[in-house]
């Protein structure tokens, strides 16, 4: 009986979905009674959840190594959006949020050649917990019945509150540390979708690293960062957004 309710409840919601987007007649915004969407406000206001997957790019100073290795993890966001309105086309949008997310970084043996070190000596855990601040220009298309094609993208900033940039103690004594404010391009794409109560937005966004967010450790030959010349983040982030 239960599978049957279950059934029939995801049959309903995907009819009246269905209805909503596709028909022919546009969901518009009803001031008198409170529904529809507001994409003729000038300032609009929203939330965002989401999923976020971080990586770490490495540059080198040598060849004489290999790659490090980093494992990614998937993430947690959740955030708030400002939308002002330039055109029918045009938004300018600031999407401050909360991103959590954890990195694994691996080094080979070779790292260490003539030193002694231990087996926790080849991975470093970096926790990273980012209030992001991002200026974001949203370019859509005309709208067709019920969604709206868009692309985005953007300049943005971080405080990244776990980085130990100011941490006296390095690698030597098991602290990776990155600094504290990086700074990154984004880039992506999205479908503005239309029901009667609010606007449902699914997007996919990239991250990319413009500054270089590794704290040196206080030895210049260190094996964890004497060979880095720039440590920068890259991320993909999937957000759904409520208007």
């Amino acid at each position: 009986m239960k599978q049957f309710l279950a059934i029939l409840l995801v049959l309903v919601c995907f009819q009246t979905a269905q209805a909503q987007l596709f028909k022919k007649e546009k969901i518009i915004y009803d001031a008198n009674q409170g529904r529809g969407t507001t994409d003729y406000k000038f300032l609009r206001w929203g939330y965002f959840l989401g999923i976020n997957n971080y990586d770490f790019n490495f540059d080198y100073k040598t060849d004489d190594y290999r790659d490090i290795y980093v494992k990614r993890n998937p993430g947690f966001s959740v955030g708030l959006i400002g939308n002002m309105r330039v055109n029918s086309f045009l938004d300018l949008r600031f999407e401050p949020g909360l991103l959590i997310n954890t990195r694994e970084v691996f080094y080979g043996a070779e790292f260490f050649e003539g030193r002694t070190f231990r087996e926790s000596d080849l991975s470093r855990e970096v926790k990273s917990t980012y209030i992001h601040l991002p200026l974001l220009l949203k370019v859509s298309t005309k709208r067709v019945n019920n969604f709206k094609p868009f692309i985005i993208g953007g300049l943005s900033t971080a405080i990244n509150l776990s980085s130990n940039e100011d941490n006296p103690d390095d690698n030597s004594k098991g602290q990776f540390r990155t600094t504290t404010s990086p700074f990154f391009y984004e880039l992506g794409f999205g479908i503005d979708f239309y029901f009667y109560n609010f606007k449902f937005t699914p997007s996919i966004r990239g991250l990319f690293g413009i500054s270089d967010e590794l704290v040196r450790d206080n030895d210049p030959n260190s094996p964890w960062t004497g060979n880095v010349a720039n440590m920068k983040s890259r991320g993909v982030f999937i957000n759904f957004t409520f208007q």
